[in-house]
């Protein structure tokens, strides 16, 4: 089938596009307009009722969380991760959800502070703080960036691979890491972690990133140094 990507740039759904690019899925965008709200609306909530983007439709229903999509497109097309029954399918399994419930869940509280300890700003201050400082005793945004970068260290010391669903994923993290809040961004340093430069650098070349530049104006470098988005339609925030 022709899968239905329902996205707003430079949001969790360019995840989702990138691996459809990447695997060589046909697919077509509907917008959600986030400058009115759409993911609120009646209609999206059919599709997802917690008014989250993405979701993806597919004939078996629709779909949404970034993670679930990523593992049902890798398992149903059998590309860009360890099958079922691999011997690595456990290791994948662990790093996927490492990234999804700690890694991409913080950068939302990071986001949207006010969403979790009310309108309080010193409040919210001090949760992105806390967020982003590490910490021995924690797992914190550099923290978890630095588990990262060592397991790709490990990995590329294997030599060359083909990109997983992972590695994408991780590159949208770093992407709004470094733009996102536009006030709270000098904690993070992209050569800090050198694996994933090193990654984000390889991937730009792909025909994938390229894709995905276009439809969603990420500019040249959207990874290793990137700058808002300026899409053909909708609004990154």
């Amino acid at each position: 089938m022709t899968y239905v990507l329902h996205y707003a740039p430079d949001n969790a759904s360019l995840i989702i596009r990138l691996v459809l690019e990447e695997m060589a899925l046909p697919y077509r965008t509907v917008l959600v307009d986030r400058s009115r709200c759409a993911q609120n609306s009646a209609a999206y909530r059919t599709l997802n009722p917690a008014g989250l983007i993405p979701v993806l439709e597919t004939d078996h229903g629709p779909l949404f969380e970034t993670g679930a999509i990523l593992l049902w497109l890798a398992d149903t097309h059998g590309k860009m991760a360890p099958a079922p029954d691999a011997p690595d399918r456990g290791d994948f399994l662990k790093w996927l959800f490492f990234i999804s419930n700690t890694l991409h869940a913080q950068l939302r509280m990071l986001f949207y502070p006010a969403k979790y300890v009310g309108d309080d700003l010193s409040a919210q201050a001090q949760l992105r703080q806390t967020l982003t400082r590490r910490c021995p005793t924690q797992m914190t945004l550099p923290d978890a960036l630095d588990l990262l970068d060592a397991r790709k260290a490990l990995h590329s010391d294997s030599g060359p691979h083909a990109p997983d669903v992972l590695d994408y994923y991780v590159m949208a993290v770093l992407r709004w890491c470094r733009l996102y809040p536009v006030d709270h961004t000098d904690w993070f340093d992209l050569q800090e972690y050198p694996a994933l430069l090193t990654l984000a650098q390889d991937l730009e070349v792909r025909p994938a990133i390229h894709a995905a530049q276009t439809a969603e104006g990420l500019g040249a470098t959207p990874f290793s140094a990137p700058s808002y988005a300026n899409p053909p339609e909708g609004s990154a925030t």
